[in-house]
C-alpha cells in the first residue's frame, strides 16, 4: 500500500491532521467484518482515548494476562505510535485471540459485523468488570447493569442495594430505554427500563433513520391473546405499549436489520432497501428531558454484496472533517457527498450492493 498511502498523504497535503494515523488492516481470509468494525471504533474518539489509557496503565502490570481487551489495546497503541502517517498493519494477535476465544469466528465463512461488534463490546465489559471486582472490596460493587437489555435492577439477597459497576464502555455506548404500558381501563402507566449498547431497527423501502426510529417507538395496542396483566385492575386488560429513549447514549450505534428471515424461502435474505441516514440526526423519540438531542455521523460499516452468506465489509469514517474509505489494506479519501451512495437501492434489483449496515453517531450536546 506504499503507493496508496503516499496518494492519501498527497491528497491531504498540509491538511493532514497533526498526530493522526490512517492505517489499513491486512485481511486474514475473510476478516473484513472485523477490520471494518475496528476502524469505526478506532475513530470513535472517546473509545480510542480510554483504550490507549488502559494500554498505558496495563504496561505497568507485570505478566498481565492476555485477553481480547489487551490485544485490542495493543493494536490501537501500535497504530497511534507509528512513525509513518499511513500504511498497513496486520491485526494478527487480535484476530488469533478472537478465534481462540469464540468458535463462531473460527471458520472462513462470511461473518456478521454486528454480531462481532456486540460480542467485542460485551467481552470488553466483562473483562473490565472482573478487573474492578479484583481491585475493589466486595461491599463496594455488584454486577453490571446488563449489556444489551435488561429489566429493573434486582436488589441483593441480603436486602442491601449496591451500585452496579459502570465501565467506560457503558459511559460511552450505553443508553436507557423505557417501555411504557398504559392500561386502557384504569389508565395506569407501568414503566420498565432496559439498557442498550446499540439500537437494532427494522427497515422499510425508501425510508429514513428518523422514520425507522419513529416506528421503533410507535404505540402498539395489546388486545385479544396479547392482553396485559394490570396490577391495578388485577386482571388481563387491553393496553397500549410504546418504547421511548429515556437516556440517550453519548455514542449512538444504530444497526439496520438488513438480513431478514423469509418463511417462504426458508432462509435469510438481504434487504437492499434505501434508508437515508443523515450526517446530523435529531432524536425525537426521547423523554421530554432530552427532546431533540443532536448527533453527528462519524462512521458507517457497509455491507457489500447481494446476500447474507457472502459479500464484503468496508467502512466510511469521518476524521478531522475529512471522510475516508477503509477497505482492508486500502485507505482513500472520499467526498462527503459520496456517503449518500451507501443509503441503499430504491429498486429490488440494482447493481449497487453497497449498503450502510451499522451507523455510529456522536452526541453534539455536553453530557
Amino acid at each position: 500500500m506504499g503507493a496508496a498511502g503516499s496518494k492519501l498523504e498527497k491528497a491531504l497535503g498540509d491538511q493532514f491532521p497533526e498526530g493522526e494515523r490512517y492505517f489499513g488492516f491486512e485481511n486474514f481470509g475473510n476478516t473484513c467484518y472485523c477490520n471494518s468494525v475496528l476502524q469505526a471504533l478506532y475513530f470513535c474518539a472517546p473509545f480510542r482515548e480510554q483504550l490507549l489509557e488502559y494500554c498505558a496503565n496495563n504496561k505497568t502490570v507485570a505478566d498481565a494476562e492476555e485477553n481480547l481487551l489487551t490485544c485490542l489495546a495493543d493494536l490501537f497503541s501500535q497504530i497511534s505510535s507509528q512513525k509513518k502517517k499511513t500504511g498497513v498493519i496486520a491485526p494478527r494477535r487480535f484476530v488469533q485471540r478472537l478465534k481462540k476465544q469464540n468458535e463462531l469466528f473460527r471458520s472462513y465463512m462470511h461473518q456478521d459485523a454486528h454480531e462481532f461488534l456486540n460480542y467485542l463490546l460485551n467481552e470488553v465489559v466483562d473483562i473490565l468488570e472482573k478487573e474492578a471486582h479484583a481491585t475493589k472490596p466486595d461491599n463496594e460493587i455488584s454486577s453490571s447493569p446488563g449489556k444489551i437489555a435488561n429489566g429493573p435492577k434486582v436488589p441483593q439477597a441480603n436486602g442491601v442495594h449496591k451500585e452496579p459497576i459502570v465501565t467506560w464502555v457503558h459511559k460511552i455506548f450505553q443508553g436507557i430505554l423505557t417501555n411504557e404500558t398504559r392500561c386502557l381501563r384504569c389508565e395506569t402507566v407501568t414503566a420498565r427500563d432496559e439498557t442498550f449498547l446499540d439500537l437494532s431497527l427494522d427497515i422499510e423501502q425508501n425510508s429514513s433513520i428518523t422514520s425507522c426510529l419513529k416506528n421503533f417507538s410507535s404505540t402498539e395496542t395489546l388486545n385479544a391473546e396479547d392482553k396485559f396483566f394490570c396490577d391495578q385492575c388485577c386482571s388481563l386488560q387491553e393496553a397500549q405499549k410504546r418504547m421511548k429513549i429515556k437516556k440517550p447514549p453519548h455514542i449512538l450505534v444504530i444497526h439496520l436489520k438488513r438480513f431478514k428471515y423469509i418463511e417462504q424461502l426458508g432462509r435469510y435474505k438481504k434487504l437492499s432497501y434505501r434508508v437515508v441516514f443523515p450526517l446530523e440526526l435529531k432524536l425525537s423519540n426521547t423523554v421530554e428531558e432530552y427532546v431533540d438531542i443532536e448527533y453527528s455521523l462519524f462512521a458507517v460499516v457497509v455491507h457489500v454484496g447481494s446476500g447474507p452468506n457472502h459479500g464484503h465489509y468496508v467502512s466510511l469514517v469521518k476524521s478531522h472533517n475529512h471522510w475516508l474509505f477503509f477497505d482492508d489494506e486500502n485507505v482513500e479519501m472520499i467526498e462527503e457527498s459520496a456517503v449518500q451512495t451507501f443509503f441503499g437501492s430504491s429498486q429490488e434489483y440494482s447493481s449497487n450492493t453497497d449498503h450502510g449496515y451499522i451507523l455510529f453517531y456522536e452526541s453534539l450536546g455536553t453530557r
